[in-house]
């Protein structure tokens, strides 16, 4: 095992993995700061946590989009797949405002 010191987010985390994984492992990093800084630049997303669980929502929309060609949306084009997601981050960012609001 060995030991990686990235930044996602501005925030440091060493973390452990094997020597042959060090590259994808930089890639995931690379992807995921993307995802969470795109979401705290747009303004819609207050709060770390937050980011956090939109980006994993995102990331995991795109995993099972490709990840099962028989599953619900194997048949879209891509197109779709962004209406969708633009369409989940819509409800998300809405239901944030509505608990942000409540508190």
């Amino acid at each position: 095992m060995i030991h990686l010191d990235v930044t996602i987010m501005g925030q440091s985390y060493r973390l452990a993995c094997k020597e042959d994984e060090q590259g994808t492992l930089r890639d995931a990093v690379r992807y995921l700061d993307g995802k969470m800084c795109a979401l705290r630049d747009s303004g819609k997303v207050k709060g770390n946590d937050r980011i956090a669980v939109m980006a994993a929502l995102s990331v995991a929309a795109e995993f099972l989009s490709v990840k099962s060609p028989q599953g619900p949306l194997s048949g879209m084009l891509m197109l779709d797949v962004k209406r969708k997601l633009d369409a989940m981050h819509t409800v998300l960012d809405n239901a944030l405002m509505l608990e942000e609001n409540l508190c």
